[in-house]
């Protein structure tokens, strides 16, 4: 399927399309997806941990495994409805995508900014719904979200 996104808010619809796929099947709400540098999706994902059973299947690395492997990811923009942790800023810098948009960042301040300092064009959107979506699920399952950011309850 080739769909073009221009906006930060029309790719971010992309990842939280996700995010609600992750929540109904009881895992950690975070969804993402890798544009090109022409707008066009080229892999999309959600947090899967819970799901599988695996704690490297963050949003943003099922979206960048999605995606396949590309010649180079210069000009390509991550989308997350979260603030990257750690794991997935690193994706984002060991090669090179260039571009991150945000749903939001007032559940988990992730490492945006650092992003942004190391030359990563960073868009915030503070999205009511991703937030909500989030806070939702750590109302509902404080025990997943605090073992999904490495902290103890």
């Amino acid at each position: 399927m080739t769909v073009e996104h221009t906006s930060p808010a029309a790719m971010l619809a992309v990842a939280l399309e996700e995010a609600r796929k992750g929540f109904a099947e009881g895992g950690v709400p975070v969804g993402a997806a890798l544009f090109g540098p022409d707008g066009r999706l080229l892999g999309r994902g959600r947090n899967r941990r819970v799901q599988d059973g695996d704690p490297s299947v963050h949003g943003e690395t099922a979206a960048f495994r999605d995606a396949g492997r590309q010649r180079t990811y210069h000009g390509t923009t991550m989308v997350t409805t979260l603030s990257p942790c750690w794991y997935c800023s690193g994706l984002i810098r060991q090669f090179g995508i260039t571009g991150l948009v945000v749903g939001e960042s007032r559940t988990f301040t992730g490492q945006h900014e650092w992003l942004a300092r190391h030359g990563v064009h960073v868009v915030v959107l503070d999205s009511a719904e991703c937030a909500e979506l989030m806070t939702a699920f750590i109302g509902e399952h404080p025990e997943l979200w605090y073992e999904d950011i490495g902290q103890d309850t």
